[in-house]
């Protein structure tokens, strides 16, 4: 469904598999899909300018919402006008719910119908989330989509957790759509479901008349074997409505992003770009490299030959091994844009592969040269 300020338009198709491309307009401008969406958890993308970010190719960021709630604050946000002003990013953001984050707390949260209590891991203090405290919260921080709060069950919940899991979420659901009042944000359902397939349909379908802009596929690459996430998102594409893009969340490794694009998904978000960084490691289309290798202290090559990005462009492997090493920032830095930039290059890739429609061929191609294991034979 379109309004003045979101729509959706789709511009390609594969003719062997659900892939496509579109343009999502945004208040903040538009965006090609399929896209990664590099995280800025705590309103900034670990270590790096919106300016590098921008430059890195990235059309839309993701920002958390249980962080920026906690520190610091949502008022403080809204005072300074929304997190587009407060980051100095003015292209498209999306916030999650941060009911994720609240869930991962184990025994620091506590459910109900109304709601979500729980501690802060800075300071321990008590605070609620309601669907309607947390679209108040999401209001302040302005992104331009905005994310139901949910519950994501573990991966090897019972299938009667599950169960009462997906009514709260589609509960909840109501009462944020509800209290979302606020046109120049898209507000996206999510689809649960857990592992149960019957389930995850059923969810879809709960949560069809509140699809509006968009829709999200959640508590899918929580820890499962990747098999079964393949399995899962086969089950949802013939499903899923084609008016409006797919966020399949939490998923950015190169196997989840060809798996989503396959199977009709246009958004992915992950932070594995930035923290491979942190570890050292740079991802290139023969695989992922660890820097920290003595094989690359005199290796004075970029770290991909053919990649644009500021890294590759001005330095070698030998000189970012030694930052890395003697645990210089500016190493991290530079993997993170690098990472970024392919990832972004590789969605555009995926892009042009799937205008031209040869989707299929490419991903073989891909996984041919990146993967060394069976379980990733395209």
């Amino acid at each position: 469904m379109n309004n003045e300020y979101f729509s959706f338009e789709i511009t390609g198709k594969s003719s062997e598999c659900f892939a496509r491309t579109g343009i999502f307009t945004t208040p903040h401008g538009k965006i090609e899909t399929p896209i990664f969406m590099p995280v800025g958890t705590r309103a900034s993308v670990k270590g790096l300018a919106p300016e590098e970010v921008k430059d890195a190719g990235a059309q839309i960021i993701l920002a958390n919402t249980y962080h920026c709630f906690l520190r610091p604050g949502a008022d403080i946000v809204a005072q300074a006008g929304d997190l587009h002003q407060f980051m100095n990013w003015d292209k498209p953001i999306l916030t999650d719910s941060g009911g994720f984050q609240v869930f991962s707390l184990e025994n620091l949260r506590k459910v109900d119908d109304d709601g979500v209590s729980f501690k802060s891991h800075i300071d321990g203090k008590i605070f609620k989330f309601t669907p309607e405290s947390n679209m108040e919260v999401q209001h302040k921080l302005g992104a331009d989509i905005i994310m139901q709060l949910d519950i994501c069950s573990p991966y090897g919940a019972t299938r009667e957790q599950v169960i009462e899991a997906d009514a709260r979420t589609v509960n909840w659901l109501r009462r944020c759509y509800i209290a979302h009042q606020n046109p120049k944000q898209a507000l996206f359902p999510i689809i649960q479901g857990n592992f149960y397939q019957d389930l995850r349909l059923r969810s879809l379908e709960n949560a069809r008349p509140y699809i509006k802009h968009g829709v999200a596929v959640g508590g899918l690459a929580i820890g499962e074997p990747f098999s079964v996430l393949k399995e899962h998102l086969q089950n949802l594409a013939p499903h899923l409505p084609v008016e409006v893009p797919h966020y399949l969340m939490g998923a950015g490794t190169p196997d989840y992003i060809f798996e989503g694009v396959e199977n009709g998904i246009d958004m992915f978000d992950c932070v594995y770009q930035t923290r491979m960084a942190r570890h050292g490691m740079a991802i290139t289309d023969d695989g992922n490299l660890n820097l920290r290798n003595q094989k690359y202290q005199t290796d004075f090559t970029p770290i991909q030959a053919d990649c644009q990005c500021y890294a590759c462009r001005h330095y070698t492997k030998a000189y970012i091994r030694h930052l890395i090493t003697v645990g210089e920032m500016f190493g991290a830095r530079l993997l993170s844009l690098h990472n970024i930039h392919w990832t972004l290059q590789l969605m555009n890739n995926i892009r042009t592969a799937i205008r031209e429609d040869r989707f299929l061929a490419y991903k073989k191609d891909f996984y041919a040269r990146f993967y060394h294991d069976d379980e990733h034979k395209a």
